[in-house]
C-alpha cells in the first residue's frame, strides 16, 4: 500500500514562510525520485522542486532561491521549505514519488501522488 500524505499548508501574508511535509507509507523514500508540484486555479500543473534518490535537487526558476526541498530518510518524510512567499505561489501543492530513477526530476511523469495541501498567500 503506497500512500503520500501532505500537510503544512495554510494562509500567510506575502513575505511569510511555510514548511510542507509529505509522509510516505508503504515504501522507503530514499529509493524514490520525489517532487513537489503545484496547481493554481485555471493553470497547468507545475513542477516546483525535485529530489533524487542520490539527493540531487532541481528547482523551477520561479522558486529558486526561495524554496528548499529536502528529505528525512530516517523518518520517511519529504519537506518543502517555502520562504519569501508571494501571492503568485498560491496553489494546491502535491507531493509525488516515482521509482524510475532514470527520469528527470522536473517532469510530470510520477506514479504516486498525494491529495494535496492548499497554500494561500495574500498581498
Amino acid at each position: 500500500q503506497v500512500q503520500l500524505v501532505e500537510s503544512g499548508g495554510g494562509s500567510v501574508q506575502a513575505g511569510g514562510s511555510l514548511r510542507l511535509s509529505c509522509v510516505a507509507y508503504g515504501y522507503t523514500i530514499s529509493r524514490y525520485r520525489m517532487a513537489w508540484f503545484r496547481q493554481a486555479p485555471g493553470k497547468e500543473r507545475e513542477a516546483v522542486a525535485g529530489i533524487g534518490s542520490d539527493d540531487f535537487t532541481s528547482y523551477a526558476d520561479s522558486v529558486k532561491g526561495r524554496f528548499t526541498i529536502s528529505k528525512d530518510n530516517a523518518k520517511n518524510i519529504l519537506y518543502l521549505q517555502m520562504n519569501s512567499l508571494k501571492p503568485e505561489d498560491t496553489a494546491m501543492y502535491y507531493c509525488a514519488a516515482d521509482g524510475r530513477w532514470s527520469l528527470p526530476l522536473l517532469t510530470n511523469d510520477y506514479n504516486y501522488w498525494g491529495q494535496g495541501t492548499q497554500v494561500t498567500v495574500s498581498s
